[in-house]
């Protein structure tokens, strides 16, 4: 029902800044909370940012006030700034929708995220 990819993942060096984007297909984007998650090799998936149908949203406590999730519903774009990158924030970066929820859950779970991008590696060096 939904089709995810996302983009503007590479490297870069602590402190730099990248913006990664989702650009999502086949279903009513607008309508449902979508969000960000990461897996580093060896750990478990955990999340980055949600962003609900209104635009509100929840970050991770390592991320808030270095990364902002916001969403073009005209351009059907999930996006999120990464700004003050730090190597520990190297990750495979995913895209994700919960179209059962207006509302996100708020609890940074992946549970009820059924559909996922192929994700897009970011790499920070010291």
């Amino acid at each position: 029902q939904v089709q995810l990819v996302e983009s503007g993942g590479g490297s870069v060096q602590s402190g730099g800044s990248l913006r990664l984007s989702c650009a999502a297909s086949g279903y009513s984007y607008s309508s449902y909370c979508m969000g960000w998650f990461r897996q580093a090799p060896g750990k478990e998936r955990e999340g980055v940012a949600v962003i609900d149908a209104n635009g509100g949203t929840g970050y991770a406590d390592s991320m808030e006030g270095r990364f902002t999730i916001s969403r073009d519903n005209a351009k059907n774009t999930l996006y999120l700034q990464m700004n003050t990158l730090k190597p520990e924030d190297t990750a495979m970066y995913y895209c994700a929708a919960d179209v059962t929820r207006f509302y996100c859950s708020g609890s940074g779970s992946p549970a009820g995220f059924g559909y996922w991008g192929q994700g897009t590696q970011v790499t920070v060096s010291s």
